[in-house]
């Protein structure tokens, strides 16, 4: 050992020491650094309410659907209400005379051309109250119904609505931290509303609104004029307000008109609130135009402040949204023998199958079905992941979705009717086969 020394004299030993010291420094630090970083890294966690927020029933299982196609497998979308029929040509050929450069915001409360392309859309109803101030335009519907509700409740306030609902409620309802309130229907009652008495049972102090939709997302059910009168009623005894959303209005199947609120919107002008939609109307989802229309003024200020706050809706979607003054009288009427008539496909085929429970609807695009399983969801699942018929399988909204309580939509699917008759045909077969294998391994 004592021979070992450099050309300076110094034991060679020692220098080695020394870089083997610095050395395993150098590892701790680098672990405790890196330890510390990745720790705060976990720390970092997104907010309780959104880790809180249900995914839609309607969406949860595209994942799974995109793996099937890629193994070659041909779906039928039955779970989603993206109509397969062609948008107006009015509003397409639109597209072609825009010459506004740069495409600028728009007003907040929506250009005055697509509000007074509303107005007189109102106005054919024959509602002639409804004009250009009392009507905000919003990013579809979607957009009306977190705007109503932001102006109208509070954190903690509670929202009475109908189930099975439209998803999109309890989601909205969770982003503003208002309960949602529940008033069951039932299949066997076509959905529709239970006596008032049982209705003003669910009220409580903190109840501020009734929100529910007419035609009915996802029942398809219509209400009578009697049970609108009734709601009227309630919230005028209990000081609320009546949220509507009438998105499928054009499309009843019964020998009654459909009753808007807006035929009783001047008898409550401080409690009436309409929310409304061009999407399924004019087949223009992806186009996100919307309003909503109250004669309260301080609901139309407090939305046009929320409308402020996202700038403006597009300009574009609402100049063609504009055009909706242009669409021919036929086009809707169509729409509505083509919707009726898959209607009767669609609950024929499902009467047919056994085990299935169906209510007829009267409106809208949907039906809501018990299936003879035990989890809706599972079985959804199993006929993306592991079945199909001649390589082909349907897509369902497991009905869990459309309830506060997931258990009471357990064994239900929403199936939306926006396929051609051959295709509903078909996607009847393919479900129908599905049950009897399912059976077997259940």
């Amino acid at each position: 050992m004592n021979g070992l020394k450099c050309q300076y004299g110094v034991c060679a030993w020692s220098g080695c020491c020394v870089t083997m010291v610095a050395g395993i420094f150098r590892v701790i630090f680098i672990v405790y650094y890196y330890t510390s970083v990745f720790d705060k890294i976990e720390r970092m966690d997104i907010s309780k309410r959104m880790k809180k927020l249900p995914i839609s029933s309607i969406r949860k299982l595209i994942p799974l659907s995109d793996k099937a196609k890629s193994r070659g497998i041909k779906i039928y979308h039955l779970n989603m209400g993206q109509p397969d029929v062609k948008t107006p040509d009015v509003m397409i050929e639109s597209l072609k005379h825009w010459t506004q450069n740069p495409i600028s915001y728009a007003p907040s409360g929506g250009t005055p051309e697509y509000l007074q392309a509303l107005e007189t859309y109102y106005h054919d109803l024959g509602f002639l109250f409804v004009n250009t101030k009392n009507t905000i335009g919003t990013i579809a519907g979607s957009e009306a119904i977190n705007m109503a509700l932001f102006a109208v409740c509070d954190p903690g306030d509670e929202l009475l609505v109908f189930e099975p609902f439209y998803s999109s409620y309890q989601t909205s309802a969770q982003l503003w931290n208002i309960k949602l309130t529940p008033v069951e229907t039932s299949l066997q009652d076509g959905f529709h509303l239970p006596p008032g008495a049982i209705i003003e049972s669910a009220i409580t102090e903190k109840t501020k609104a009734i929100l529910y939709s007419n035609p009915g997302n996802p029942t398809g059910t219509v209400y009578t004029k009697e049970e609108i009168l009734m709601l009227v009623d309630i919230v005028k005894k209990h000081n609320l307000f009546l949220l509507s959303d009438e998105v499928y209005r054009e499309y009843t199947f019964v020998d009654r008109p459909h009753v808007s609120l807006l035929k009783f919107m001047q008898e409550i002008p401080e409690q009436a609130i309409l929310i409304d939609s061009l999407s399924k109307r004019y087949n223009l989802c992806g186009a996100r135009l919307g309003n909503l229309i109250s004669l309260n003024e301080q609901v139309l200020s407090g939305s046009l402040k929320f409308a402020m706050s996202r700038l403006s809706g597009g300009i574009i979607d609402q100049y063609i949204g504009s055009k909706l003054v242009d669409v021919p009288a036929e086009y809707t009427k169509s729409m509505q023998a083509e919707y009726q008539n898959r209607r009767d496909v669609m609950f024929e085929g499902l009467q047919s199958i056994d085990g299935i429970s169906v209510t007829k609807p009267e409106g809208a695009f949907y039906i809501m079905a018990e299936l003879p399983v035990e989890d809706a969801e599972i079985f959804s699942i199993w006929l993306l992941e592991s079945f199909h018929d001649k390589n082909e399988t349907v897509m369902l909204a497991p009905g869990y979705g459309f309830y506060s309580d997931p258990k009471k939509g357990k064994k239900q699917v929403r199936i939306a009717y926006v396929l051609e008759e051959s295709q509903l045909r078909r996607s009847i077969e393919i479900l129908d086969t599905a049950l009897h294998e399912y059976k077997k391994i259940q």
